[in-house]
């Protein structure tokens, strides 16, 4: 009887548990210690790099805005990358389009050069005193090889199939050296007018993507399953981007001597064309010079996340993104040539297309809250362990995200604006923009490592995390809550100590990116989502897209010891940024 009862009373004590914990949230206890004394490397900005297909929007209003925003948050230039800043046509911008009509040519087939845009674009860069990460390309339209009838530029829309951009400007020149002469003229014009020491400043490229469409070669695009010459076509695109890639150097280089070049920025998957074309670089036959080698200053490759819609919610793939980083890392250690050669993913980013609006991709809906900071800190984070794993040179990564005029507020689209108020995003390069001296090892009881992330995402626990930094006078420390599943759960409670720090007199300063901090995107919701707010509402949603703060500044005394202790709940998809100045 006795056994029984006690059983019983087992039974019912695990059924008021069970009760219990469902009946009220259950908070997750999280310590986080930070060691200011020990230092992993510099706190490089190597994130301040961005980019987009579109040119033009550059220099409107809007792309000015925004553009100001991103230099005033970095410690350093900020580098830009743009598509199409070699295409034809009338410079009016489009999704995914973009022209400057730099190069036609006469009834005679002369030459026709008119810098009118391509100034206008680097002058609005030059104003702010960034710098370009100047792409050559795409091939204009007097220059392009594409076949008889095929339209030069293509009109894509939301909701059509993505290989309807690839068409005339994709294409080989009909002739080489030519296509070196441009190279030479655009280099040549841009020292006339900016300087040969600012030119020798900037970074020069070849192209897009040349693994997929966005490089047709002289073959054309395609060659699937069905088409026996495939394996023939992909590597006759394949050598002629070599051959493009040499007359390029060649051109740029006969104008500046010193100008820095690379490539080949192939997409996530393509290991075996960045391996090819290195094996060129380094030892192939120059198709312009007839040499061996052609010079390389710089290498780059993309790498992308890859959400999907589960169950009607979005699921992230920050795994894809690193293990694609990650594979990169490792081909290009099979060239000890290029062991201390810099490195740019020029393209990183949670998925493929920024001008897919979450309307058409319900997979992209994570853009607008906060989501996409919370995986951009993380993801940002662990880029720098890869780089520590693979002691490569990482000099930068580019968020491929910009803004897109004339759409409709908050409509999903991978920008870091929308009609020019800043999205919760951006708040976390502002968070970035703090840290400066050197990385510091931060250590969560709620971490996973970055190999975990990389090979299975984050699907079961959480990634409770931190990125911290030391200068001669601060110490910041950038938190994140992250789960792949952008699903509801209860926040986290977190213990953050901070040691080795100097004593005496010191101020401590949070910041929040959440659904009621640094959030425009909620803000413009809880006023019922106006697609015409009034003058008093966009002000409104102007100060809400600020960095704001978690709890005012304090000033405190660090003893002895070294160290200080801050306590806060961390909501899940949120990033808090605490900042200690002495």
């Amino acid at each position: 009887m006795v056994r029984k009862l006690a059983v019983v009373i087992l039974v019912l004590s695990a059924l008021g548990l069970a009760a219990r914990a469902t009946s009220r949230p259950q908070t997750d206890l999280v310590t986080i210690r930070v060691d200011t004394a020990v230092s992993k490397g510099p706190m490089y900005p190597f994130w301040a790099w961005f980019g987009h297909d579109e040119p033009n929007y550059t220099y409107t209003a809007n792309g000015r805005k925004l553009l100001s925003a991103l230099q005033q948050l970095s410690p350093v230039p900020v580098f830009v990358r743009e598509h199409n800043l070699l295409t034809s046509g009338d410079g009016k911008h489009a999704l995914k389009w973009g022209s400057t009509n730099v190069y036609t040519e006469d009834a005679s087939g002369r030459p026709v050069y008119d810098w009118k845009i391509l100034d206008q674009i680097v002058d609005t860069y030059r104003d702010r005193k960034m710098k370009p990460f100047l792409q050559l390309g795409f091939m204009p339209e007097a220059l392009s090889s594409a076949p008889a009838g095929l339209p030069y530029r293509h009109f894509w829309k939301p909701g059509d199939s993505y290989n309807d951009i690839y068409t005339g400007w994709t294409y080989a020149p009909k002739d080489y050296r030519k296509w070196e002469e441009l190279s030479y003229q655009v280099t040549k014009h841009l020292v006339e007018r900016y300087g040969r020491a600012e030119v020798e400043s900037w970074w020069f490229e070849l192209w897009n993507e040349p693994d997929i469409g966005y490089w047709s070669g002289s073959v054309g695009p395609g060659g699937g399953r069905g088409d026996p010459a495939a394996a023939e076509k992909a590597q006759k695109r394949r050598d002629e981007f070599d051959k493009l890639y040499d007359f390029t150097v060649e051109g740029v280089r006969r104008a500046l001597p010193t100008a820095r070049i690379g490539g080949p920025e192939v997409t996530g998957g393509a290991q075996a064309m960045l391996r090819s074309f290195l094996q060129h670089t380094s030892a192939g036959t120059n198709y312009a010079t007839g040499k061996i080698g052609t010079p390389l200053d710089l290498i780059t490759f993309h790498a992308k996340g890859s959400p999907t819609f589960v169950e009607n919610r979005v699921r992230m793939g920050v795994a894809n993104q690193l293990r694609s980083i990650n594979s990169h890392f490792a081909v290009i250690k099979e060239f000890p040539m290029y062991a201390k050669t810099p490195i740019v993913i020029g393209e990183s980013d949670p998925e493929g297309c920024a001008a897919c609006g979450v309307t058409n991709y319900p997979q992209n809906g994570y853009r607008n809250g906060t989501m996409f900071p919370t995986y951009t800190a993380l993801q940002i984070a662990r880029t720098y362990e890869l780089a520590d794993l693979h002691q490569v040179n990482l000099l930068g990564a580019v968020t491929w995200a910009f803004l897109f005029e004339d759409q409709k507020y908050f409509d999903g689209f991978r920008d870091l604006a929308t009609n020019g108020i800043n999205k919760p995003v951006l708040n976390t390069f502002r968070m970035l923009g703090q840290m400066s001296g050197n990385r510091v090892p931060a250590v969560s009881s709620a971490g996973l490592s970055v190999e975990a992330i990389r090979d299975t995402g984050v699907r079961g626990a959480p990634d409770i995390s931190a990125l911290a930094a030391r200068s001669p006078r601060s110490a910041t420390v950038l938190v994140w809550n992250y789960h792949d599943d952008d699903l509801p759960a209860p926040p986290a409670a977190v213990t953050l100590t901070i040691d080795g720090l100097p004593a005496g007199r010191a101020t401590v300063t949070h910041y929040r990116i959440d659904e009621m901090h640094s959030n425009s995107y909620s803000a413009w919701q809880r006023m019922g989502s106006p697609q015409s707010p009034t003058p008093s509402q966009y002000a409104e949603l102007e100060k809400a897209s600020e960095l704001q703060e978690l709890r005012p500044t304090r000033g405190t005394t660090v003893g002895t010891d070294g160290h200080i202790t801050e306590t806060f709940e961390l909501p899940r998809k949120s990033v808090s940024f605490v900042k200690v100045t002495w």
